[in-house]
């Protein structure tokens, strides 16, 4: 922790695709008395507002300019190729990028995936937003390769997807300025990673509640209030009856028919 905690409330922002939900919530469970502001913003804005201290930590798409930022990686989403529901490709459950040799690959400015290579044919021009490439898609201009979450955010009726295999692949990650790596950046890192409240790598960790002693039962069930049990009248009696009268110990005398005598 290299700050001060200056914010009354966290601020994180997410790139289109990212599902805060399960994190947000688990946030509000343990933070009631600080409130979790949330802003969607595309890549490169969301990494804009980090830098410029407009949030407190980001859910964005790696890589990140890890000299200013720090980040950790939490999942590679699958790829996929968003096509008409009347293509070739949908016969198939699974496509190769070889498969699209003869189509042509909608390339967006806000692409998420840094090809290399981009496969199939290029268009004339490219689009501005992925939203604009899945209109172009529908109007059976090309197809579009993007990562899962985002084909399902632009979902269409008459659109459909199937796995692309040998693509690449986007990257979502926890990031937050490097120099402002506050208490409450922290504790988002322990939620993010799946730490307990009460992880001992966490800031702030809840002390355990001690457990109250139950007082032992005796064999009816009751407690015994910390007395020292008496002995049942019957048990006494058991006991006088083993005894011979005296102070020793009870003997257990053989029985059996008795001697005749002779």
């Amino acid at each position: 922790m290299t700050g001060p905690e200056v914010s009354p409330s966290f601020r994180l922002v997410y790139v289109p695709g990212v599902m805060p939900d399960k994190w947000v919530r688990v946030w509000n469970e343990r933070q009631p008395d600080v409130p979790l502001t949330l802003t969607q913003a595309p890549p490169q804005p969301a990494h804009g507002m980090l830098l410029d201290g407009e949030a407190d930590a980001g859910l964005v798409r790696l890589p990140v300019d890890r000299t200013v930022l720090s980040a950790i990686p939490l999942y590679t989403e699958q790829t996929v190729v968003v096509v008409p529901k009347d293509h070739l490709v949908t016969a198939a459950d699974e496509v190769t990028v070889e498969d699209l040799a003869d189509d042509i690959v909608l390339h967006p400015l806000d692409d998420v995936l840094h090809w290399e290579t981009l496969p199939g044919r290029p268009a004339l021009e490219r689009p501005a937003t992925t939203a604009d490439a899945i209109e172009l898609v529908a109007a059976g201009i090309g197809v579009l390769v993007v990562p899962l979450s985002l084909a399902r955010l632009h979902h269409r009726k008459d659109l459909t997807h199937r796995p692309l295999e040998d693509a690449s692949a986007s990257s979502v990650g926890l990031a937050w300025p490097e120099a402002a790596t506050t208490d409450l950046v922290e504790d988002f890192i322990g939620i993010v990673r799946g730490r307990t409240v009460n992880s001992t790598r966490g800031r702030r960790p809840q002390p355990a509640q001690e457990k109250k002693a139950q007082p032992k039962k005796d064999r009816s069930g009751q407690g015994d209030g910390g007395r020292r049990r008496q002995p049942s009248a019957g048990a006494a009696g058991r006991v006088r009856r083993g005894t011979g009268g005296g102070g020793g110990t009870a003997k257990n005398p053989r029985r059996g028919k008795p001697r005749r005598r002779s």
